[in-house]
């Protein structure tokens, strides 16, 4: 039977003097306890920093797709109702976001059957959505690979670890310790990453519906002017 003390002492030994405790002074820095994860580190880092890159450039692209000036459909009625297309289409077309490029569009095509304006404004709002969700698919792939990396690099380190204990025929229950809770830090950073992207792809997502909304809200606005009486 092991005594349960020695074996605490043990590990408590073994993390205090581990081979990433550079100082030896029997604490971890951050730096020091992501280097003892090994090369696995590297594309996990890879993956992070594509991670927050990817989040930060949609999140900034779909926060000014999603602006719009409240009173826009106002004007565009405005003009439509009274009869000056060309100042309405202008308004559209100096307006940098998606609904406006779909008004315009639907404005380009005034005087052809609704079901035909309906069609093409349609057309520009799956290419508008299709921006948006440009790179979004790199968040997804991250959020699944990220913690497979993580085990797998806890599984290689494994199998390092007692493949020098049947080698060296030593058997230390605080290097043993030692060892696994190094290689432990793969997986947990590979979930930390994978936890993060998929919160990011999820805000995005969101955020993406929001935009689409005002899309589809603007353009069924329009499609209503177009049916009421001109003045």
């Amino acid at each position: 039977m092991f005594d349960l003390l020695q074996v605490g002492d043990s590990i408590t030994q073994a993390v205090k003097y581990m081979a990433g405790d550079a100082n030896q002074d029997g604490k971890l820095s951050l730096f020091e306890l992501l280097s003892m994860g090994g090369w696995i580190m590297i594309p996990l880092g890879l993956m992070l920093l594509i991670a927050i890159y990817v989040a930060a450039e949609r999140s900034i692209a779909i926060r000014n797709a999603s602006k719009i000036d409240t009173n826009f459909m106002n004007i565009i009625r405005d003009h439509i109702i009274s009869g000056n297309v060309t100042a309405a289409r202008s308004f559209a077309k100096n307006t940098n976001n998606p609904v406006a490029r779909i008004i315009d569009k639907g404005i380009q095509r005034i005087g052809k059957p609704i079901e035909s304006i309906e069609k093409s404004m349609s057309n520009v709002g799956t290419l508008e959505m299709y921006k948006l969700e440009k790179n979004l698919g790199a968040l997804s792939v991250i959020s699944k690979a990220a913690p497979i990396f993580g085990f797998v690099g806890t599984l290689m380190g494994l199998m390092q670890l007692f493949s020098g204990i049947t080698n060296s025929n030593e058997f230390e229950v605080g290097t043993i310790a030692g060892g696994i809770y190094t290689k432990l830090i793969t997986s947990i950073t590979g979930l930390v990453i994978g936890l993060l992207a998929y919160l990011a792809y999820s805000y995005l997502n969101t955020q993406i519906d929001k935009a689409a909304n005002k899309m589809e809200a603007a353009s069924a606005d329009f499609l209503d002017v177009l049916q009421e009486p001109t003045r």
